[in-house]
């Protein structure tokens, strides 16, 4: 793998893991674009460090928030941070559940399926544009329900063309969240997810980087990170403003292309 290559795809995964279009799903395409049989044999390997750059960016991000949140499950003054701070535990058993027990389902997933790819980019479009134009009316606050609902919308945004940010900002601005708190919520719960992920990665030996490979993933390391802290702020503005219409058009354009590519 090339540095250039791994920049485009550190890019890539920085943009996409925050933006609501998929960044698993845009990896896959990336690489299928990219066509190097290198990519595929350290495309495991790859995906850990990628998704470590873009953990790291929400934590630059949001890590005053991190901080209160690691203070109030500590606390027994601040029950208003406690039970957010339960809420994002509550929301990593779905995703943790099937990250578990269907590790190597899905890792079959993410073996070239452009046409699953496409075909849920083009589903993930409808949802962005179904909880824009459903105009409901987000200012309520989380609650335990509310925290699995949306953790379950995690779990599914597993599936490689399914936006992980948009699956679970939709969901919880149809189920009235305050879209603020949406966003940052959406953010914050994944990053336990990630670094567990990294911590079963490296127990398995999966983390054995070669010499000729060091200097391509710092490359994508840091084009993640940097790509990642921007789109990060970029997406918490936007959902303010309520501006996933965009998102949802530039889905179905992807997912429509990747289909007639792939199958013509």
């Amino acid at each position: 793998m090339s540095i250039w290559e791994s920049i485009v795809l550190g890019v890539i995964q920085g943009l996409t893991e925050f933006l609501p279009v998929s960044s698993s799903g845009h990896i896959e395409i990336g690489q299928a674009l990219l066509g190097t049989e290198s990519l595929k044999e350290q495309e495991e390997l790859l995906s850990v460090v990628l998704h470590a750059a873009t953990a790291l960016a929400t934590i630059v991000v949001f890590r005053k928030d991190i901080l209160t949140i690691l203070q109030g499950l500590v606390s027994k003054e601040d029950k208003e941070q406690k039970r957010f701070s339960l809420f994002v535990i509550i929301s990593m058993i779905p995703a943790a559940i099937v990250g578990v027990f269907f590790d190597d389902l899905l890792d079959q997933l993410f073996e070239g399926q452009l046409v699953l790819v496409c075909s849920m980019l083009l589903l993930t479009g409808a949802l962005l544009l179904f909880a824009e134009r459903a105009k409901i009316e987000s200012t309520e606050k989380l609650t335990w329900g509310k925290a699995l609902i949306i953790g379950i919308a995690q779990a599914i945004a597993i599936l490689p063309g399914i936006s992980r940010s948009g699956a679970t900002i939709s969901t919880s601005i149809l189920l009235k969240v305050d879209r603020a708190q949406a966003a940052r919520f959406s953010f914050l719960m994944v990053v336990p997810l990630i670094l567990g992920k990294m911590a079963k990665d490296i127990l398995d030996g999966k983390l054995q980087l070669s010499e000729d490979l060091v200097m391509p993933f710092v490359a994508g390391f840091v084009a993640a990170l940097l790509a990642g802290i921007f789109a990060c702020q970029w997406m918490i503005a936007i959902v303010k403003k309520s501006k996933l219409s965009y998102f949802a058009y530039y889905c179905w354009l992807v997912g429509i292309v990747g289909l007639i590519y792939t199958l013509v």
